[in-house]
């Protein structure tokens, strides 16, 4: 795939004698003890004042590293091997470091794509933003750099900002730990904002208020903004123009409308024939069975037929253990620390009662800080409970200890949210998913390695890749090596929990149609707790809508989807990016 598919700009689109951002033949090498490893490959993009344009692609295809060179923020060995960076005229790639440490941040904002590993665990978040802002020049004065770590904070989405700023990032769930990252990167009004997957860890509602106040932005100061994205449905309704990158190289580009609507490159054409949104419009279906237990039915024949079987079997699974997991009446009451010795209840789960049939999928959704990551520490014990019940398989796991809690535990296994918090930085990868075999005394070394080859070709990695390091991964892979060493004890349940939203679509894809398959043949359970209701449509079969610690309205995925009875979840549904748009047509 060498081609390059390139359109014609749309009448209307932002100008300027000379481009705020324009990229020529960018190279970037990473250098390794077998020499350089080329990972972009003479890249060419433009961005004008007032401009917003997104660049698509799998992981490790280039995308965050070209956004990243921009600034002068190449991870690890990386450097700019040829090619030019020119912003405002200038030429990044030949600017002092204290020229380029004048521009980052001031005049170029930058949101990066992992929020827990950006953020410093010891300091509390109003210091961090505080201190951005004070680098910047932004404001002055004690009172006023505190007024304006507030508003920007706001601005991002917090609106208790306020009571936030004394609050530490393990305090906050990812979805806030993101918005943090999104006041800092905005907190100068910036020309240009970098945005590498600036909402992937955010509820439906949240990034539609965070990317509508972007969009104020480039209205109102001239922001432009560079969106990183795996989010064709974000790509559509938010940015004026798409590069589309792979293995290094792009391979299309145009308005992004017209490039999702009639996608040219085959590379292209994939990624919108994978997006959930458009998945997500096929559920009305000439041979759609009498109940598709939220399974999206294409036009492709026997996939359908294939489809329509795993519903079946997943149904029959369910008639035999009605309950095989029971949550009832479950609460947890976090005591939060105010001054001195007085503390105050923070009541994060709040009566919730659901029941997951055996080799079925219950989605939990809802709004960042609703309960639902906190209800999975719960399931997997984790946290305690603090009244009501967690039940699997018939057994209550809150008063679990010792050998019963360990044997629980191989059945019971977490993807979490974070990959890279997840993930030991001093752990190869081989060593990662071998982790729960050794602990378990499962297999000798070489049946042991055997697994993690077979687990590596599951998650759609290749074997080389047993040697690396957390950090020398993208998000996604860091994510995928997650979901194997989740999968390495074959256990009877998982939870996931925002399992694919660090993944582009292509690997996405992968992922839940493995996670389909692994159902099928293994009988499976899952919980899947996410903020994605594009991808809750393609694999849950019943889903439990959470507001403020409680389960405000719970049903089988259709007749959420057909017909919501709380406002709340008509919000939920309504905000999914390019729901309405007419991918690939």
């Amino acid at each position: 795939m060498t081609d390059t598919s390139t359109r014609p700009e749309t009448a209307g689109t932002a100008s300027s004698s000379t481009p705020l951002l324009e990229i020529k033949g960018l190279k970037i090498g990473f250098k390794t003890q077998a020499g350089y490893v080329d990972a972009v490959r003479g890249v060419d993009l433009t961005i004008r004042q007032g401009e917003s344009l997104a660049i698509v692609g799998e992981s490790g295809s280039g995308k965050s590293t070209t956004a990243t060179s921009i600034i002068d923020l190449l991870p690890g060995t990386g450097e700019v091997t040829g090619g030019q960076i020119l912003f405002e005229g200038k030429d990044l790639t030949k600017v002092s470091a204290s020229e380029m440490q004048a521009i980052r941040g001031r005049d170029i904002g930058y949101v990066p794509q992992d929020p827990m590993s950006n953020l410093n665990p010891v300091w509390s978040i109003g210091f961090q933003v505080e201190e951005a802002i004070r680098a910047n020049g932004v404001a002055t004065g004690k009172n006023a750099i505190r007024q304006r770590a507030v508003d920007v904070l706001k601005e991002a989405g917090l609106n208790d900002a306020g009571d936030r700023l004394k609050q530490f990032p393990h305090q906050f769930s990812g979805g806030m730990r993101q918005r943090v990252l999104i006041g800092i990167g905005l907190s100068s009004r910036p020309k240009l904002l970098i945005a590498d997957e600036p909402t992937s860890a955010l509820d439906v509602t949240v990034q539609r208020r965070i990317l509508d106040h972007l969009e104020t932005l480039t209205r109102d100061y001239g922001t432009s903004v560079l969106f990183i994205t795996h989010d064709l449905g974000l790509a559509a309704e938010r940015a004026e123009k798409l590069v589309v990158m792979y293995k290094g190289r792009v391979v299309e580009s145009g308005p992004s409308k017209e490039i999702l609507a009639n996608p040219q490159h085959p590379y292209t054409q994939r990624l919108v024939a994978a997006a959930p949104s458009l998945a997500s419009q096929r559920i009305q279906s000439s041979i759609a069975p009498t109940h598709s237990h939220g399974l999206e039915i294409s036009d492709e024949g026997a996939d359908d037929a294939e489809l329509i079987a795993r519903a079946r079997q997943r149904e029959e699974a369910g008639k035999k253990d009605a309950e095989y997991i029971s949550v009832t009446n479950l609460s947890k009451v976090y005591k939060i620390r105010q001054g001195g010795f007085k503390t105050t209840d923070l009541r994060a789960v709040d009566d919730v009662s659901f029941s997951i049939p055996r080799g079925t999928t219950m989605a939990l959704v809802g709004e960042s800080g609703s309960g639902k990551s906190t209800v999975a520490k719960l399931v997997l014990q984790l946290e305690s409970i603090t009244s009501g019940t967690v039940a699997v398989g018939g057994q209550s796991v809150g008063a679990l200890k010792g050998r019963e809690l360990f044997d629980f535990r191989r059945r019971v296994q977490p993807v979490f949210q974070d990959p890279y918090g997840s993930l030991d930085p001093m752990y190869s990868v081989g060593n990662t998913i071998a982790e729960p075999l050794v602990t378990h005394g499962i297999g000798d070394r070489s049946s042991r390695q055997a697994r993690v080859r077979e687990l590596l070709d599951q998650v759609s990695l290749p074997a080389s890749t047993v040697n690396r390091y957390p950090n020398e991964l993208s998000g996604g892979q860091r994510q995928r090596i997650a979901v194997a060493r989740a999968l390495a004890l074959k256990p009877d349940v998982i939870v996931l929990d925002e399992a694919v939203s660090a993944l582009d679509v292509l690997v996405q894809g992968q992922i839940l149609d493995l996670l389909t398959d692994l159902q099928t043949e293994l009988g499976l359970t899952y919980l899947f707790i996410t903020h994605d209701l594009a991808v809750v449509r393609l694999i849950a079969d019943n889903v439990s809508v959470m507001q403020k610690g409680r389960v405000v309205e719970a049903g089988t995925t259709d007749d959420i989807f057909a017909n919501p009875a709380q406002q709340y979840t008509r919000e939920l549904l309504e905000a999914i990016p390019g729901a309405n748009f007419e991918f690939g047509r």
